[in-house]
């Protein structure tokens, strides 16, 4: 990392000082730390480390192959650390014993004194496998002094750093460091955005950090930071200075969970970011980004940190992270995946440089669904990762630099090695062979069942499944069982998308991409893409997998088909002509709903929830009730869609389901938010919330409105009790409304979103209600307007009074779940969730 500017540094500090003297930092003890001051004769204090002369440290041994010697400067150097250094006419190695293997820090000081003409000495540097550095100088180096910075693996009970000076030169070094790294803090694994995959095989491979940034905050150095490193502030990287404003928070507000700890990064990254400069602009579809130089023809792992330091409520802070032009997290909820606000978060990925290039750009930008769009970034790591040659700078491996004995114990690691995979591939061979055995006994069995890995047709998925088996539970999905339809050839997914043409994209989730598409026969469908890179999006895939196999009603989704080829998961449904609810109450120019259009919608939702609840052995609970999650057809019948987050019910001698609290804010149940006790009551609040935003049009949850108008629950409710909705209803249904189909349906919604559960009504109430309230409203004027609770005056529903709750309406036509009318349906009903608009949770 060439960082040339430390002039910040004593106020970086001093800040810190000031703002989180008070913080204590989880200390990281390293069972390895070696700081040398090459050429000192005494201790050096730099950034409060102590650094001890080379000479003096009993565990670390100077093999010189020729001439080294000492310089000193009497001037002033930048920091003490750089008034001494060693300097080297032939390869000179140090030895460092080490105590415990695994990743270590390299950290290399260099600073060509004064007065010794070593600004063009040519510098190499190495390990036993590694190239770090080769042919550095000054000459062409436009900063006074170099520190550089690699993550090695150390596999041994020794690490040798070899100095080389190039021909007729001399190398030289002012300090180093050899520090243990905790053992979970670079994986193995990560990401790949261009294409998209994983890359394997990191713990084998040099990092050099070209880039570690503190988004919106100031200098951070080790004294702040529990492994020594330099977080550096991110402004100069900015594309557009202004698209960016600082926010931060006191550093002991951050929250570290059981799955960041604070070596990760220090809470004073956390505590600062960068949002978008202003989020309510009319186009709010611009980025942050950051433009960062970086070396030709080398992959780069990226580590990018999050934490909600902005929101008041969770789940209010919905974005996008781009790592070039590629899209590496879409709808990323943070607050959600996190667990809570103040929460740390982080995701690693590796991009791939081309010859051609030499910049990395990283962007965060608001979703297009968010309701209220802004992005946040906090920190963000870029290390380059050795190439083939297992070199950090060019192509020359380390045997053509300098030639070093065998390391010990090579030979039987060699051994070992192959002795190892033969004895892997003769295990794979007799694996493959009594699975080839088994599918093709149960062939002649003439069993139809066949696993849909969730995972395509993968290694991770063989594991999934072989831990389902023993476990009893079933992670594979029976297709037979499951009705997922028709088997479509990749190919032929790929000719109905036009091979996934971003002209036919109608959104991105936590899941993947979702496309139009078209079939030869010239059925349109939507083409659900899996994308096994978030968590999240897998298991929510799965989820609705589950579900989707056990449902089959009118008003729920129904698959056409899938693919599961070349490690693929994709989902295909009848393409919904009409999209979300949502898209025809507000922010779009879509014609306004009438009042019996609503009413129809919201009957057809109702039918669809009060069918999981009661039409299943076990109920089930959707858990994300939203005007989004409601899809309507090319006649508007509603289908509820996206079972992602759904839930089994509670069993018979139950009252709830002990949950984490999961939905979408403003629709959420007060009583499960704060007791995570969920029931199908949490279903019917959100759906009164939904009833609302039918009648009043705007969003759940406002915060540009006054304080008493942000939650729409609480607002309505409060012009509810006066008898007064009128006065807050869509201005498009003024006059157009019966009021006594009025007054039912704000009854109704009253009902559904009481503060308790068991004051609720079941939805096949709610569903009694608001057809008691069309017919209402199918009612001619000239009939007189009937009592609250009676059914006198309405025809088609039975003349005995009926309490508009009373539990003992319990059989709809047309709901119950074994209906043929439901069978009917099944076949022509096929929508899912995030067609149009899609947002993450």
């Amino acid at each position: 990392m060439d960082m040339v500017k430390w002039a910040p540094l004593v106020v970086a500090v001093f800040l810190l000082g000031l703002v989180g003297s008070s913080v204590s930092l989880a200390a990281f003890t390293p069972a390895d730390s070696f700081l040398l001051a090459c050429g000192s004769s005494q201790n050096v204090t730099f950034l409060g480390q102590t650094y001890v002369p080379d000479s003096a440290q009993s565990s670390v041994s100077l093999k010189v192959h020729g001439d080294s010697y000492v310089a000193t400067s009497n001037s002033t150097a930048p920091f003490p650390i750089y008034q001494s250094a060693r300097v080297f006419r032939s390869p000179t190695s140090y030895r460092f014993d080490i105590e415990r293997e695994g990743r270590h820090w390299v950290r290399l000081h260099f600073y060509p004194l004064p007065g010794q003409n070593l600004s063009s000495a040519s510098i190499t540097v190495v390990t036993e496998d590694f190239v770090l550095l080769h042919n550095f100088s000054f000459d062409s180096y436009k900063g006074s002094y170099l520190f550089k910075e690699y993550a090695v693996n150390v596999t041994s009970n020794s690490l040798s750093i070899t100095f080389i000076p190039g021909n007729s030169s001399v190398a030289f070094v002012n300090a180093i460091e050899v520090v243990s790294v905790p053992d979970n803090l670079i994986p193995d694994q990560a990401t790949t955005v261009s294409p998209y995959g994983q890359f394997d095989g990191l713990s084998g491979l040099a990092l050099e950090t070209v880039y570690r940034l503190n988004m919106g905050g100031p200098l951070v150095t080790a004294q702040n930071d529990t492994l020594g490193r330099t977080w550096e502030n991110d402004v100069k990287y900015l594309h557009v200075n202004s698209s960016g404003v600082n926010v931060s928070v006191n550093p002991s507000n951050i929250k570290y969970s059981d799955a960041v700890a604070p070596e990760i990064a220090p809470n004073y990254v956390y505590a600062t970011a960068e949002t978008m400069g202003n989020a309510n602009v009319a186009n709010v579809n611009f980025n942050i980004t950051w433009v960062l130089q970086v070396d030709p023809n080398f992959s780069y792992f990226l580590r990018v940190h999050f934490c909600d330091i902005v929101s008041k409520s969770l789940n209010s802070l919905i974005f996008n992270l781009y790592i070039n032009t590629d899209n590496a997290l879409g709808s990323l909820d943070l607050s959600n995946v996190a667990g809570n606000l103040d929460v740390p978060y982080y995701r690693d990925f590796v991009s791939k440089v081309p010859a051609d290039a030499n910049t990395l750009t990283v962007s965060v930008g608001p979703d297009t669904a968010a309701d209220f769009p802004n992005a946040i970034l906090n920190g963000l790591e870029i290390m380059k990762i050795s190439n083939d040659a297992k070199s950090l700078t060019g192509s020359l491996p380390v045997d053509t630099l300098l030639v070093l004995p065998p390391k010990k114990h090579k030979t039987g690691i060699v051994i070992g090695s192959v002795v190892g995979g033969v004895a892997a591939l003769i295990l794979c061979g007799l694996c493959y062979f009594c699975l080839v055995a088994r599918r093709s006994k149960e062939a002649h069995q003439g069993s139809s069942w066949l696993p849909l890995p969730l995972y395509g047709n993968s290694l991770t998925m063989t594991k999934m499944s072989t831990t389902s088996q023993k476990s009893g539970t079933a992670s594979c999905i029976s297709l037979a069982s499951s009705n997922l339809g028709r088997f479509f050839t990749f190919q032929e997914i790929m000719d109905a998308t036009n091979k996934f043409d971003e002209g036919m994209l109608l959104g991105v989730g936590g899941f993947g991409r979702v496309y139009k598409g078209t079939l030869e026969d010239g059925t349109r469908v939507a083409v659900k893409r899996g994308n096994p890179r978030s968590e999240q999006g897998l298991a929510e895939f799965r989820t609705e997998i589950e579900m989707l196999s056990k449902l089959r009603h009118r008003h729920l989704v129904s698959l056409i088909g899938y693919c599961d080829e070349r490690s693929e998961m994709i989902l295909v449904y009848e393409y919904m002509a009409n999209g979300p609810l949502r898209s025809h109450l507000y922010g779009t120019d879509l014609p306004p709903l009438s009042w019996k259009q609503r009413l129809e919608i919201c009957i057809g939702a109702a039918r669809g929830l009060h069918y999981l609840h009661t039409g299943a052995a076990q109920s089930i609970i959707h858990r994300d009730v939203k005007t989004t999650n409601i899809l309507l057809d090319e006649n508007f019948v509603a289908k509820v869609a996206d079972f992602g987050l759904s839930k089994t019910g509670p069993a018979l001698d139950q009252t709830h389901v002990s949950t984490a609290v999961k939905g979408s804010f403003g629709y959420l149940d007060p009583e499960y938010f704060r007791r995570q006790q969920l029931t199908e009551k949490s279903d019917v609040y959100s759906f009164g919330v939904v009833l609302m935003e039918v009648l009043c049009t705007r969003p759940a949850l406002n915060p540009v409105l006054p304080r008493e108008q942000v939650n729409i629950a609480e607002w309505a409710m409060t012009w509810q009790k006066k008898g007064m909705l009128d006065q807050i209803m869509d201005k498009n249904l003024a006059g157009k409304v019966n009021p006594a189909s009025l007054k039912k349906f704000g009854e109704t919604a009253e009902k559904c979103l009481a503060e308790h559960g068991v004051d609720r009504p079941s939805m096949g109430d709610v569903l009694w209600n608001l057809e008691y309230a069309l017919q209402l409203e199918e009612t001619t004027s000239a009939l007189m307007e009937p009592d609250d609770n009676s059914t006198n005056h309405i025809p088609g529903i039975p003349l005995t009074p009926l309490e508009p709750f009373d539990n003992s309406v319990s059989m709809i036509d047309g709901v119950n779940s074994g209906t043929d009318d439901d069978a009917e349906d099944a076949a022509t009903s096929a929508v899912f969730s995030q067609l149009v608009n899609p947002r993450g949770r």
